[in-house]
């Protein structure tokens, strides 16, 4: 069942297409990465989707219906920027958001408590927000976002200002709510979060699409190019050897890139030829590499066409 379809959405700002023809669908149980460069167009599609903001041409649907505004209590949205009423208590305050939400009163209660205790903030109910840490504050508009058992949640930067710790609690429970059947849009810059969390992955740069798919797919497509390699000694043939496209050397450990048609092994007795080899491995791309890659090359493509 598809809970959110985006359709060839388009926004523009005096003159400036933010988002320029959008598109993708999300199924029951999904999570799904949106991410982009800063000002790339990630924020507009997701006002979008919560209708702060009317595409000007496209539609969106979500659970099959026009999103008109009507749609608000199926979705769960925790933005990047928070805010809450800083002089209302934390039970006080997420009670109150329960019947913006038009839940039942019936079960309320007892749902919030077992929520704080969940998230570790029980002895916090009757402080009021102003009173909390940024990293309780981030549990408690959490809590907030899911309290209502929204089908489709959307989640910006939901790890930001919380410790490891609870990081991954809240990431526990993430994963509790995919299997549940909820629907997760997770839009992060954080990309190793994003590459272990997220099944499908969806780019924007500069208001467009530019990558869309399954993760594992998408790894393919940029081969097996990228090597680790530890070692002792002098690293002048990193920057001489034909082998290597580019790398980022961190001291003695290395991430490098083979150039196209390279074959590791030569760069290994290459290596082993020049310094003392601990370690040499060959990996997939990683988000993180794929996201920079993918930017460049094609804001290089906008800059050669001007």
């Amino acid at each position: 069942m598809k809970i959110l379809n985006v359709e060839s959405i388009r926004k523009t700002f005096n003159d400036h297409a933010a988002v320029d023809n959008v598109s993708f669908a999300l199924e029951e149980g999904q999570i799904f990465g949106l991410i982009s460069p800063n000002g790339a167009g990630k924020t507009t599609t997701i006002r979008m989707i919560m209708n702060v903001i009317v595409p000007d041409s496209g539609q969106i649907t979500v659970l099959g219906q026009p999103n008109n505004g009507n749609a608000t209590n199926v979705i769960g949205y925790l933005p990047e920027e928070r805010g809450m009423y800083r002089k209302m208590k934390v039970g006080e305050l997420l009670l109150f958001l329960t019947k913006l939400k038009s839940m039942k009163s019936r079960g309320v209660k007892q749902q919030i408590d077992y929520w704080l205790n969940r998230l570790d903030i029980a002895d916090w109910k009757q402080k009021k927000i102003e009173e909390l840490s940024k990293g309780m504050q981030q549990k408690v508009q959490f809590i907030a976002t899911i309290l209502h058992k929204p089908k489709l949640l959307i989640l910006d930067e939901p790890f930001g200002g919380l410790d490891p710790i609870n990081a991954n609690l809240i990431k526990d429970i993430i994963m509790e709510l995919k299997q549940n059947g909820t629907t997760i849009i997770f839009s992060t810059h954080v990309m190793e979060s994003a590459e272990k969390l997220c099944e499908r992955i969806f780019l924007i740069n500069k208001g467009k699409q530019v990558l869309h798919g399954a993760l594992s797919d998408i790894k393919k497509q940029f081969g097996r190019q990228n090597v680790l390699l530890e070692y002792e000694g002098n690293d002048g043939f990193l920057k001489t050897s034909s082998y290597i496209k580019k790398f980022d050397n961190y001291g003695n450990y290395v991430e490098i890139q083979l150039a196209n048609l390279a074959d590791s092994q030569k760069l290994l007795a290459e290596a082993m030829a020049a310094v003392t080899i601990r370690k040499f491995e060959i990996k997939e791309p990683s988000l993180n590499d794929i996201f920079i890659e993918t930017v460049n090359s094609k804001n290089r493509e906008e800059a050669d066409h001007e």
